[in-house]
């Protein structure tokens, strides 16, 4: 079993930065893939970014192309979703997610069925 735990979230002005992280329990979090995904208002959950075990492989949105940056620690056993400029429309419940074992493709990883575990999201608001 492994417990997320998301923290970073806030609200933040048009063009701004804030970087969220994600805490893993376990021992073994090198093994799990991860990923952000964002859920707003009415609108689905959809992938933000991902980032392999090993951090060898990573998976953006075009929405945040270029903005938006992931990464791990896996002596931390800890995500991070670094976000500069920021817009209105980044506003939403951000999540992080785990899934166990390897990938071979990294499309796998923009489906949020495909993981195992989940935190309990942190809130994003961007002003404009």
């Amino acid at each position: 079993q492994v417990q997320l735990v998301e923290s970073g979230g806030g609200l933040v002005q048009t063009g701004g930065s804030l970087r969220l992280s994600c805490a893993a329990s376990g021992r073994t979090f090198s093994s799990y893939s991860m990923g952000w995904f964002r859920q707003a208002p009415g609108k689905e959950r959809d992938i933000v970014a991902a980032i392999t075990g090993s951090g060898d492989r990573t998976y953006y949105a075009d929405s945040v192309k270029g903005r938006f940056t992931i990464s791990r620690d896996n002596a931390k056993n800890t995500v991070y979703l670094q976000m500069n400029s920021l817009k209105p429309e980044d506003t939403a419940v951000y999540y992080c997610a785990a899934r166990d074992g390897p990938v071979q493709f990294i499309v796998t990883l923009t489906i949020p069925e495909r993981y195992d575990y989940w935190g309990q999201g942190t809130q994003v608001t961007v002003s404009s």
